[in-house]
């Protein structure tokens, strides 16, 4: 199951891009977002993230 990012609670810091080893994190309307298709589930991104915003989908 991939990870998501709950865009109303993202300050879109970047934080999360640097931990993800298959680079599936982008910006979309100034909030990060994941490529469900190609997250691996690793939970990196999570582990990073300062306001915990990104959850199991």
């Amino acid at each position: 199951m991939a990870y998501k990012v709950n865009t109303a609670e993202c300050i879109n810091c970047g934080a999360c891009d640097s931990e993800c080893p298959v680079e599936c994190i982008s910006e979309k309307d100034n909030a990060r977002f994941i490529d469900a298709d190609a997250c691996i589930d690793c939970g990196a991104c999570a582990d990073a993230c300062p306001t915990e915003c990104i959850v199991q989908a």
